[in-house]
């Protein structure tokens, strides 16, 4: 009767873990990355304007020696 009693719990057991035990597959796809073209257009409008504002100095030409172009 012990013989049947351990064998009829490992059996429930036995039952039990492989009725919990679970196994899932997921499929994985590669991905695939394609390059990003990026376009940026710079505002230069502040470039020029120093350009223009500081143009009178540039006309000017160089200092003579030992002057120099600050007042």
């Amino acid at each position: 009767m012990k013989h049947l009693l351990i064998g009829a719990v490992l059996a429930g057991l036995l039952l039990a873990a492989s009725a919990c035990s679970t196994s899932h597959q997921v499929e994985v796809k590669p991905v695939e990355v394609k390059p990003i073209h990026i376009t940026i257009d710079v505002n230069v409008k502040v470039d020029r304007e120093l350009d223009d504002f500081f143009s009178d100095i540039d006309d000017a030409g160089p200092a003579p020696a030992g002057e120099s172009k600050t007042e």
